[in-house]
């Protein structure tokens, strides 16, 4: 039986992940062979410059897992990890959308500071799972609105797009132009289907999207999510396409314009 994850996930992720998977696996290959022959290579300079490139490749996995080490120890001392006991509906939020989703244990929600910034975003640090919110979006959205987010970060753990070993074997994949951009911004279409399902409120969730365009909690109750779907209309056409295609993440008006369809229908 298909998980919620996996029921939810949009038709063009799917297609795009055995893409991405399928040219990342190949090129992994051709790179291994080709390192492989110029490491052995009789001449020092071909040889040289190879051993300089592998040592570029293994400081660069250092950098990262240093990164992921020293943001580790920033959030747990300077933002605020969520728990029974720290802002205890927002960590029930988490509690019951992992539970939900199949999740064999909740992820670290910190909450932090953002100067006003919007935003949410899940990681895998160290083989943990995280989820990072800003206070000025939790300030801002409704508890069903928040719900929403929670659920869409959720929804990145549980559909697996932040599995580590999955993203080394896709990451030569980013050479090819346009491709993961494209399966970026599917993800988020099938992380904003897993939001609403938890939610349980389509035209919540559809504010919540909204909002990350508003950003003002004194109108949040007058927001007009057909009035503001209608705006994607006036997007021109050239430079809308022109634009779209470098985002990881679709533009709000095409986000909230999928959701008007119940998840559970094939949004």
């Amino acid at each position: 039986m298909p998980t919620v994850a996996e029921r939810l996930r949009s038709p063009k992720e799917k297609t795009l992940h055995i893409a991405a998977l399928a040219i990342g696996s190949v090129l992994w290959v051709l790179i291994a062979f080709a390192a492989w022959g110029a490491l052995t290579n009789p001449d020092p300079r071909v040889s040289g410059v190879a051993a300089l490139y592998a040592f570029y490749f293994v400081a660069f996995g250092l950098f990262i897992f240093l990164s992921s080490v020293f943001y580790r120890a920033t959030a747990f001392g300077n933002m605020i990890l969520l728990g029974p006991k720290q802002f205890p509906q927002l960590h029930a939020m988490v509690v019951a959308g992992s539970a939900a989703l199949g999740l064999t244990s909740p992820p670290k929600t910190f909450l932090y500071n953002s100067n006003g910034l919007f935003n949410a975003f899940a990681r895998r640090l160290l083989g943990g799972r995280y989820v990072f919110l800003t206070s000025a979006l939790v300030d801002a959205e409704t508890d069903a609105q928040v719900k929403f987010v929670i659920g869409h970060e959720l929804g990145h753990h549980a559909a697996g797009h932040l599995n580590p070993w999955l993203n080394f074997l896709k990451l030569p994949a980013h050479f090819i132009p346009f491709l993961m951009p494209a399966y970026s911004r599917s993800r988020e279409y099938s992380c904003d289907r897993i939001g609403a399902h938890l939610t349980d409120d389509l035209t919540e969730a559809r504010r919540s999207l909204q909002m990350l365009g508003c950003g003002c909690k004194r109108l949040n109750d007058a927001m007009d999510c057909e009035a503001f779907s209608e705006q994607e209309a006036m997007v021109p056409q050239v430079a809308g396409f022109l634009v779209e295609i470098m985002r990881t993440h679709p533009r709000l008006t095409r986000r909230v314009l999928a959701l008007r369809q119940h998840p559970e229908r094939g949004a």
